[in-house]
């Protein structure tokens, strides 16, 4: 189902099925792993059965909250392998309400395509200023609230960003990376205006956290920001 056909009725069962505490764990948990989750995996995390796991899990799946993928856990292929194991992954369905009803993102589409049109290079230019700058209060007051110290940056920079819902994380190679990119309906239909909008912002945050020897990077992977941070290698 496409988000913007979701109807009143679709947005409020959406939230009313994650008011169940063993349903909403569940969720933020397959929604918090990197790699899609087993019904095992799942239960024992949350510490309950697998039978009850997947009852709950699989009424996520009715409701468009999660969404279900199947794989040979052991590798093996062919006869005698073994049926495939049902795994579970956050959908990209996105689920609001408000009451009485608002529209910020019809307004923030119309903005976007405003700003993505030829002859407004200037408001473009304009639109990544800002971005820098707020991005740059926004490390400055990380700094400041956490007692930054040089030798934590990727947890200084995760500090920043947990509040406005990138969800980071950091990878086997030691880069922060971004698992949600909260303008993903924007950046869909206008991603270069977006993304570089985004790149400017993190921008912002590595210089107000004060880090020198970190720096922000468009790195695009699928299902995740755009928006990478690497450490910088002394020559």
């Amino acid at each position: 189902m496409d988000d913007s056909q979701d109807t009143f009725t679709d947005q409020v069962a959406g939230v009313a099925a994650l008011n169940d505490p063993v349903r909403r764990n569940l969720y933020l948990y397959v929604a918090d792993r990197r790699s899609d989750v087993s019904r095992d995996e799942a239960a024992s995390a949350c510490g309950i059965s697998r039978s009850l796991a997947a009852f709950h899990l699989d009424k996520l799946v009715d409701e468009g909250l999660l969404e279900p993928t199947y794989r040979r856990l052991t590798g093996r292929t062919g006869p005698g392998a073994g049926r495939p194991t049902k795994l579970y992954r956050r959908s990209s369905r996105q689920v609001s309400v408000s009451l009485p009803p608002r529209s910020y993102e019809l307004a923030a589409t119309l903005f976007a395509s405003a700003l993505d049109a030829p002859e407004a290079r200037s408001a473009q230019a304009e639109l990544g200023e800002v971005a820098h700058r707020f991005g740059a209060t926004v490390g400055a007051e990380a700094y400041r609230g956490a007692n930054s110290v040089p030798g934590n940056r990727q947890e200084a920079i995760m500090t920043a960003l947990r509040a406005y819902g990138y969800e980071p994380y950091q990878d086997t190679a030691g880069d922060v990376r971004l698992h949600n990119c909260p303008f993903h309906l924007l950046a869909r239909d206008h991603r270069g205006l977006v993304c570089g909008m985004n790149l400017q912002l993190m921008t912002g945050v590595v210089e107000g956290l004060g880090l020198q020897d970190v720096t922000a990077v468009l790195e695009p992977r699928p299902h995740e920001c755009c928006v990478a941070f690497r450490i910088i290698e002394p020559s």
